[in-house]
């Protein structure tokens, strides 16, 4: 058996770089419960409770930022949408949509102020099919260096199919003038940023970035995932109330997250969406949302229209601002903080997985994040906070901060300085 091909393949995968990097971590924590990855949520309470590992801890791990997830009318339309459609859409979209794909577009449209959306099964499966069919061998694909997984993944096909493929410093406006000015001359650029950076909560400069694209004939393209349903009037992300319009923008949002349903669109004028449904390939030969969950975005989208989401939002930015504020008054270096994404640095790979694992043992479940998914020796615990977060649960991990202080050694504001200058 050992001489198999399939055999010989996995050896082969055990001599990457990355596979023995995390598998030397994997050695040193091998009790999910210390490393707290690949996980299985038993239970599911509210107030974000979860059951995992045999504990009930608070999860500061969840996407779900509105805690719609949890709401009655969203959970009743999933029932409304199987008791209408069934389980599946039966077909890729490029042969047949049910009425209610239809209809969740033009309420996503009519909600962002754009003509026209196009719902793809995924966030990850709109870059990756969006980016490559947007560029040909005659444009200039542009990258932000920090740009989600899915914008590099996207990135690489098109590479590989000819495109010219540059990254430029992140959230920087002059390094991009100064890579587009370079690479000239192109017939177009095309620039991919997110609109909030995932392990940090960063958020660009969108008007700076967007001026930079006009000059030197760019289309600004804005994985902003992170922000739908969470920032900007009504929950339209950061694009619209940053920029005024969508003229020379490509907007990609996430149905999942803070709509807590399923899939991901772009948001678009009607020719671009007909363009995409013929050039996107994960379009036509992908499967489609299933359609429940699209009688479940048009219920978010009331929500998100209504009087009712002020309130909420209103939640969720207490909880934030409750979180940050304390850990900076902590001395921890917090990155993030105006978004529901509010990272703290650790810095050495073992120390944020002991970390992650000091504060589930005191009842509270955040992301250790570490190498890939962050630079080398920049692990960051990653808490999400979420619009049903109770205020004593937010305290009671702010005090589980504290104690991790005295154990395992965090950078604070003034060391970070000091490196700095």
């Amino acid at each position: 058996m050992a001489n198999l091909p399939m055999q010989k393949l996995v050896q082969a995968l055990r001599q990457n770089g990355l596979i023995r990097f995390l598998e030397h971590f994997h050695a040193m924590f091998p009790n999910p419960a210390t490393h707290l990855k690949d996980l299985v949520v038993d239970e599911s309470g509210p107030h974000r409770m979860i059951s995992v590992c045999g504990r009930r801890v608070t999860n500061f791990g969840s996407d779900s930022f509105l805690g719609l997830d949890q709401d009655p009318r969203v959970m009743a339309a999933v029932v409304r949408g199987v008791q209408r459609w069934g389980t599946h859409n039966g077909a890729s979209r490029a042969f047949a949509s049910v009425r209610s794909n239809i209809e969740a577009e033009e309420k996503l449209a009519r909600w962002l102020g754009t003509e026209a959306t196009l719902i793809y099964p995924s966030v990850t499966l709109a870059n990756v099919g969006a980016i490559p069919g947007l560029v040909g061998k005659q444009d200039l694909l542009v990258v932000d260096e920090h740009a989600h997984n899915s914008i590099q993944e996207g990135a690489k096909i098109a590479k590989a199919n000819g495109v010219r493929l540059v990254a430029f410093s992140h959230c920087d406006p002059v390094d991009l003038e100064r890579l587009l000015k370079e690479n000239a001359p192109y017939r177009v650029a095309l620039v991919c940023i997110d609109g909030v950076y995932s392990m940090s909560g960063a958020l660009p400069p969108l008007a700076a970035l967007s001026e930079v694209c006009l000059r030197n004939s760019a289309v600004l393209y804005v994985d902003d995932a992170h922000a739908t349903a969470v920032m900007g009037k009504q929950g339209r992300g950061t694009v619209r109330d940053a920029l005024g319009n969508y003229d020379n923008t490509l907007v990609v949002g996430s149905l999942s997250k803070g709509f807590s349903c399923f899939g991901g669109f772009i948001a678009c004028s009607e020719e671009f969406k007909l363009l995409l449904k013929m050039r996107s390939n994960t379009y036509i030969f992908g499967g489609p949302v299933p359609p429940a969950y699209l009688d479940a975005i048009c219920t978010v989208c009331d929500i998100l229209t209504s009087g009712e989401y002020d309130e909420i939002r209103a939640r969720l930015q207490d909880n934030i601002r409750q979180l940050a504020n304390g850990a900076m008054e902590l001395g921890l270096v917090v990155l993030g903080g105006e978004t529901p994404i509010v990272s703290i640095l650790v810095g050495d790979e073992a120390d944020t997985l002991n970390a992650g694992n000091f504060l589930f043992e005191r009842g509270y479940y955040v992301q250790s994040v570490t190498f890939p998914a962050v630079d080398y020796h920049a692990g960051v615990l990653r808490i999400q906070v979420n619009a049903n977060h109770q205020r004593a649960s937010i305290d009671g991990l702010l005090s589980a901060l504290a104690d991790l202080k005295k154990v395992i050694p965090l950078p604070s504001p003034e060391e970070m300085l000091r490196q700095a200058a």
